[in-house]
């Protein structure tokens, strides 16, 4: 404690605190430094990206994207989250870059030379048949189907559907459970179920020109059941009706199915007349005679242009009923018969159809049991046909005789670039001589179409 100088009449108050240094030299003491793992020398943000931030983050609330200008619309798209709802994005962003995103985070292969180029239209033409494929009748909500249309409708020009689930019912499943296995393999007890009815939603799709479809279920593994594979009566009865009432569609493709005689009588009864469809693929089935007849007659009451009838049951009454159709038509320039059962009475008809047509360019006959009538009768065919480019004998019977027929016929031949005969048993020397003729008209297709660019290859 301090004493009052001489003469200094004060008070002397003590004092309460010690002092700094006499408290600093009686404690031991560390410093800590705090740290701010968020502080940055960065600059407080713009207040452009703030605003921008604001709308990607309430876009979906909120979604302004007409009113930017250019450069920021492309900062917003960019940084947009691909999983909005498509209720947001399908009518206000046509970015492709944005649908690119979409796509490429949803699926590993995407080749949009498939879709026209098209990002949206890809994405929303697969979103589609992701839908289709899974949708299960009386069981999915039919609105994830309806909802979708006015979204998708100005995009969807394809579909591809290579499955449809059939309705879950515990009471199907215990009737089938009954059935012993000899009897489930030859269809007996098998219960019709119905498939989802297309007819609301292909109607409703303006721009719809290819449907590819097939009835059936994959990768059902030991869930195998022969009902999962019925593409029933009723369901071709839904197809056609909304077939026939979609009249820019171009393409039908309705593979695998199990479409018999009666079924393809029921949808050809629809597409007589189609104003639009200019391709039709009825293969892998089980069309006979009476089915083949129907088509014939589709042939010359429509605009079709290609047909494929492969892998069917079709005998020489069907391939007959083909042929007269052929000979009056002029609008067909594809016919694919492979894997049927016409033999030479069929193949015969065909041929004889053939000398009068003049708008067919490619008919495939392999695998049909033709041999050596055939191969005579086609060596008029090529002696005096200028149109058909395309001929496939593959797999038959044709012999060393026939190979030598058509040999001669096709000695004069200028059109035709493709001739198989692979295991027609023709011989060797006559399958290479065959060659050496097909390949000269190639060479000549070839060099004319260097001379003059802009005519079309027939």
């Amino acid at each position: 404690m301090e004493q009052p100088a001489a003469g200094d009449r004060s008070t002397v108050v003590p004092s309460l605190y010690p002092s700094l240094p006499s408290l600093i030299a009686g404690l031991n003491y560390t410093y800590h430094t705090v740290e701010d793992p968020e502080w940055s020398l960065a600059t407080v943000p713009h207040l452009t990206e703030l605003c921008l931030q604001h709308i990607i983050h309430n876009f979906e609330k909120n979604p302004i994207l007409d009113r930017l200008l250019p450069e920021y619309q492309r900062k917003v798209l960019d940084r947009l989250s691909t999983g909005l709802p498509l209720a947001v994005t399908a009518n206000l962003i046509s970015d492709e870059d944005y649908w690119k995103r979409c796509c490429t985070e949803r699926w590993q292969v995407c080749d949009i030379s498939n879709y026209g180029d098209s990002w949206k239209r890809m994405f929303f033409e697969r979103h589609l048949e992701s839908i289709l494929k899974s949708f299960i009748p009386d069981t999915t909500d039919p609105n994830q189907v309806l909802e979708l249309i006015p979204l998708c409708k100005d995009y969807v020009r394809k579909l591809e559907v290579d499955q449809f689930l059939p309705p879950v019912k515990v009471e199907q499943k215990e009737e089938m459970d009954n059935v012993s296995d000899t009897g489930s393999v030859f269809g007996f007890g098998e219960v019709s179920v119905h498939h989802y009815d297309l007819g609301v939603l292909i109607t409703a799709l303006p721009h719809l020109e290819e449907l590819h479809l097939t009835y059936g279920v994959k990768d059902c593994g030991m869930n195998f059941e022969w009902n999962l594979f019925n593409f029933t009566y009723q369901d071709c009865s839904n197809l056609a009706a909304a077939v026939k009432l979609c009249h820019n569609l171009k393409v039908l493709k309705l593979t695998r199915s199990k479409v018999d005689d009666d079924k393809t009588r029921l949808l050809v009864r629809h597409l007589l007349d189609h104003p639009g469809l200019v391709e039709l693929n009825l293969s892998h089935n089980l069309i006979r005679d009476r089915g083949a007849r129907a088509v014939g007659k589709l042939i010359n009451h429509s605009r079709l242009e290609t047909l494929d009838l492969c892998n069917n049951q079709i005998s020489h009454l069907g391939g007959q009923a083909l042929a007269q159709a052929l000979a009056e038509n002029s609008t067909l320039t594809s016919l694919n018969l492979r894997l049927n059962c016409m033999e030479d009475e069929g193949g015969e008809a065909l041929g004889r159809a053939l000398l009068t047509n003049a708008t067919l360019k490619s008919i495939h006959l392999g695998s049909n049991n033709l041999s050596g009538p055939t191969a005579t009768l086609f060596s008029q065919v090529l002696a005096q046909n200028t149109t058909l480019t395309s001929i496939n004998f593959s797999c038959n019977h044709l012999g060393l005789d026939g190979g030598k027929q058509l040999l001669d016929g096709l000695a004069s031949n200028k059109a035709l670039t493709e001739f198989d005969l692979r295991l027609a048993e023709v011989g060797q020397e006559t399958e290479y001589l065959i060659h050496q003729i097909v390949w000269a008209n190639q060479e000549a297709v070839r060099l004319g179409s260097l001379q003059h660019p802009s005519a079309k290859p027939r």
